[in-house]
């Protein structure tokens, strides 16, 4: 870590490490448990150009928060490679001091050899590819767009030629629409050089409908796979780490399971969010965030900027997933499509 840094610690004494940029609200998949085109459709009003941070801001909001601890860095969305910026954001990100890691999640539909060629020699690290299903049927009935499932499985080829290692491959998983393809995909990237991840289906907004019983609780999960391919726990990498991981037996890989339904990790999480339109929030399930645009816009010092990041974080006292409630999944909560995941 870098020697100006400073330690910021939230209210429950989490230290502020991880930043989430979302670049954009907008995504050509409509997900149901993300953007289902019922409430997305073509007269959905998105942020406009004026009203989407540019390079210049994000790098300017990121210098900072690297300055109070923040060095790992995730693109998100939307869909990133919607930007045409995409390098050139990832280039400038990549030359702040004290920012060491660097990764994008994206959906993969976009990502060609040309482009996961330009993410690379931009200064990308890693990537990670949102894939539900192996099943053609039931991948176009997820993203409901039709969009078919053999042209992500090339992307995720690609981002392994590209040398976007480790490629990691997130699975949500939601009952009564994918949960036949749990150990589909568990087979299909054993020994394969891809990280699979699992994901209970979460709360995330209030336009997906979300229940308790559409939740594939983790030991499930964990057990369909360990009864044909025993697992082994792995300690992790470092504290914090959202994703229990387990290394297969017979040495074919690593899969992660992401529990923050059944059992929540907020006492180690140490992630902030900032959105395109420039809000920034504390929690993935935050109903309200702090607006900066204007802020960035309006000739607002940094050392002004600073004081406000640093007293975000040390008010800071979500834990959600922790508290979550038959009351609390009925309050408002800012949407995935703009907070990123």
């Amino acid at each position: 870590m870098s020697k100006h840094q400073t330690h910021v610690r939230d209210a429950l004494s989490r230290p502020l490490k991880d930043l989430r940029i979302s670049l954009t609200d907008r995504c050509n998949f409509r997900c149901k448990y993300c953007m289902p085109k019922e409430i997305f459709g073509k007269d959905y009003a998105f942020l406009s150009d004026d009203e989407t941070l540019t390079i210049d801001e994000i790098v300017r909001v990121t210098t900072i928060l690297s300055e109070l601890g923040v060095h790992k860095v995730r693109l998100t969305g939307g869909e990133p490679i919607l930007r045409r910026d995409l390098p050139d954001i990832i280039r400038a990100v990549s030359d702040i001091r004290g920012i060491d890691d660097i990764a994008v999640t994206t959906n993969g539909s976009m990502l060609t050899q040309k482009r996961a060629a330009a993410l690379k020699e931009a200064g990308l690290r890693r990537i990670t590819v949102s894939l539900d299903a192996l099943d053609d049927a039931i991948f176009k009935a997820m993203n409901d767009v039709g969009f078919p499932v053999g042209r992500v499985l090339a992307a995720i080829d690609t981002a392994l030629e590209a040398g976007l290692a480790p490629v990691k491959v997130n699975m949500v998983v939601r009952r009564g629409m994918n949960e036949s393809q749990i150990l589909p995909m568990a087979e299909r990237f054993r020994d394969s050089g891809v990280i699979l991840r699992f994901i209970e289906y979460m709360d995330v907004g209030n336009s997906n409908g979300w229940q308790m019983r559409d939740v594939v609780r983790a030991t499930d999960i964990y057990r369909m796979i360990d009864e044909r391919y025993p697992l082994i726990p792995v300690e992790p990498k470092t504290p914090g780490e959202v994703a229990e991981r387990f290394a297969y037996a017979d040495g074919a890989g690593q899969i992660g399971i992401i529990h923050s339904v059944t059992n929540p990790f907020c006492r180690g999480c140490s992630r902030l969010r900032l959105t395109a339109a420039g809000e920034l929030f504390t929690c993935l399930f935050g109903t309200h965030g702090t607006p900066i645009r204007h802020l960035l816009r309006n000739g607002t010092t940094d050392d002004e900027l600073r004081a406000l990041f640093t007293g975000l974080w040390r008010d800071r006292r979500d834990r959600y997933s922790e508290e979550r409630s038959s009351e609390t999944v009925r309050q408002p909560r800012v949407e995935m499509s703009r907070i990123g995941g």
